[in-house]
């Protein structure tokens, strides 16, 4: 039987390398990360300022419901932190 015959391939060239772009890393969201942990920490002290005071402050009139208002402010640390990138 004839043998085929062998097809040579094409050397491989790379394309022509592109310039390099500038990538911009940051989004112009420098805010999410400050309010965010401001958020974190305001509810923190507000529940431990509940506690340690026996419940006299922050604000004596809603009694118990000074936790929620903590963990209100904690729960919006985590609605800002969804913003960031």
């Amino acid at each position: 039987m004839p043998k085929s015959r062998i097809r040579k391939k094409d050397d491989f060239t790379p394309p022509p390398a592109k310039q390099a772009t500038n990538i911009s890393l940051h989004s112009g969201r420098r805010w999410v990360a400050p309010l965010m942990l401001a958020m974190f920490l305001i509810g923190l002290a507000w529940i431990v300022m509940f506690y340690v005071t026996t419940g006299d402050m922050p604000v004596d009139s809603l009694g118990n419901w000074n936790i929620v208002v903590g963990f209100g402010f904690i729960a919006a640390g985590f609605v800002v932190s969804t913003q960031w990138k």
